[in-house]
């Protein structure tokens, strides 16, 4: 099948996770700004979304396109250092117009993926998983239920560590993402001299807007503790 065996086909699906996984961090970015707002609504909404076939039925399927896109992310790399062969070992000089993110995209992916083990830990292993293994309260200190996501935030975020570490993390999905945005556009053929800038443009302004969501709700809660929201 071309898609598994071709570089383009790979590069294919490459875009389309990519693509899909942005429109997830958007909603998610959305969702967290709720808790800016009111702690109620956000846990109203984390009740609706905790574990629930539904709910469940979506995180399989978002870490599949996870698997998908790391997975082939190793695959292309190790691809284009075969056909590099040799020269990848030879000291050149570094290329003109190519971004810092595009010569780095495979770190950066690493340090995205750690980040989200850290974030799993965080938050879907002391909500969704704890609703089935802890009688619906998280395994932190502390009597917070699994639905109390404005809580866990908080708990989160009081601790200067986590918040250092969540905007390392935000600052290497920006690069990540505002090089994936136009390069899925360009992958898929929706590309042209004309629409080059223009996609990189929309992109970079899509993604800072997004990412300053995540951005804000950690600087809020970890310099306010939730008083922000409650106010």
């Amino acid at each position: 099948m071309w898609l598994t065996n071709s570089s383009i086909g790979r590069k294919v699906i490459m875009s389309v996770t990519g693509i899909a996984l942005i429109l997830f961090l958007t909603f998610h970015a959305c969702m967290n700004l709720v808790a800016l707002f009111s702690a109620d609504a956000y846990n109203a909404i984390c009740g609706a979304l905790g574990a629930n076939w539904y709910a469940v039925a979506a995180t399989v399927g978002l870490a599949a396109l996870v698997v998908l896109h790391f997975v082939y992310a190793i695959i292309l790399t190790l691809q284009n250092r075969k056909a590099r062969g040799a020269n990848r070992y030879a000291v050149t000089s570094k290329p003109e117009k190519v971004e810092w993110a595009s010569q780095n995209m495979f770190v950066l992916g690493l340090i995205v993926v750690i980040g989200l083990l850290l974030h799993l830990y965080n938050f879907w292993y002391n909500m969704m998983f704890a609703e089935f293994a802890n009688g619906g309260y998280a395994f932190v200190a502390g009597d917070y239920a699994a639905h109390d996501g404005a809580g866990l935030i908080a708990f989160t975020f009081q601790q200067p560590v986590y918040t250092v570490l969540y905007i390392i993390w935000f600052v290497a999905i920006w690069f990540h993402m505002t090089h994936g945005f136009w390069s899925a556009f360009q992958t898929l053929g929706l590309n042209n001299k004309v629409w080059f800038c223009r996609w990189k443009a929309i992109g970079t302004a899509y993604v800072t807007i997004v990412m300053l969501m995540f951005v804000a709700v950690a600087l809020a809660f970890s310099f306010c503790g939730g008083a922000c929201s409650a106010a």
